[in-house]
């Protein structure tokens, strides 16, 4: 155990929102001073032995509202707005008792978009994508040769997960052009035979 894992402390982090549990992690010292400076949350990965900023990957970062520590100061509620799916599963919360349908994934997302559209900011992978829509069709293009690549590898998780990513960017894309969801799905119900 690394001297960073002893001084560990649980974090449930809060949607600000709904107030629904998203996940349970643990963050130290240096991870708490750098979600206060930075206002996103960090916590300390025990997988990675390293310190992870929340969404470093994926985009689904955590804005800080406020910190709570509990009355033993040995637990911190964060209360956070959360873009995107929160769970590593792509699941809004790693607490779901359900796996969310697809509507309900498609109209949360969507909320995110529309949230963004209308308080951007500087941190948002959202926003940087709706400002430059050169990055935005590059990430589109990114994103397919990826899941092209993890077919040929025939890796199913990869698989997953870059597909994940290219739906993601390709919702983005959607939004930012005004097309909704349901235009799509009504195509795509023309064309059953």
């Amino acid at each position: 155990m690394s001297s960073n894992e002893k001084e560990l402390i649980p974090v449930i982090a809060q949607d600000v929102r709904n107030n629904n549990v998203l996940i349970l992690a643990y963050a130290n010292d240096e991870a708490i001073e750098l979600t206060k400076k930075t206002g996103y949350m960090h916590y300390w990965s025990r997988s990675k032995n390293r310190i992870w900023k929340k969404g470093e990957s994926s985009g689904n970062v955590q804005k800080v509202y406020e910190l709570l520590y509990d009355c033993d100061k040995d637990a911190i509620l964060a209360r956070v707005e959360q873009e995107g799916p929160a769970c590593h599963t792509g699941s809004y919360s790693c607490f779901s008792k359900e796996p969310l349908r697809p509507d309900d994934i498609i109209a949360q997302l969507w909320r995110v978009f529309e949230d963004r559209r209308r308080n951007p900011t500087e941190e948002s992978y959202t926003c940087k994508l709706f400002k430059d829509q050169n990055k935005m069709l590059k990430k589109l293009a990114e994103e397919s040769a990826e899941v092209i690549l993890a077919v040929k590898e025939n890796d199913r998780k990869q698989i997953i997960y870059e597909t994940g990513d290219l739906l993601y960017h390709l919702m983005v894309m959607l939004f930012d052009k005004g097309i909704t969801m349901d235009e799509v799905f009504n195509e795509l119900q023309g064309r059953r035979k």
